[in-house]
C-alpha cells in the first residue's frame, strides 16, 4: 500500500511542480485552429462522399 501511496503524492507533485501549463490565450488559439482545421477536414469528406454517391448514381443508371 504504501507503493500506491508514493505513487499518488509524486503524480500530485510532478503535476504542480514539473508541468507546464498553457495560458488561456493559448489553448484558445489551439481549439480554434483545430475547430477550423475539423470543419475542413469534414467538408473534404463530404465532398468525397458526395462525389463517390453520384458516381454510383450514374453507373447504376447507365448499365
Amino acid at each position: 500500500m504504501e507503493k500506491v501511496k508514493n505513487y499518488i503524492l509524486d503524480s500530485i507533485d510532478e503535476i504542480r511542480n514539473k508541468v507546464s501549463w498553457p495560458k488561456f490565450a493559448e489553448l484558445q488559439s489551439s481549439a480554434i485552429l483545430v475547430l477550423v482545421a475539423s470543419l475542413i477536414f469534414a467538408m473534404v469528406i463530404g465532398l468525397i462522399d458526395l462525389g463517390f454517391k453520384n458516381a454510383l448514381e450514374f453507373f447504376y443508371k447507365e448499365f
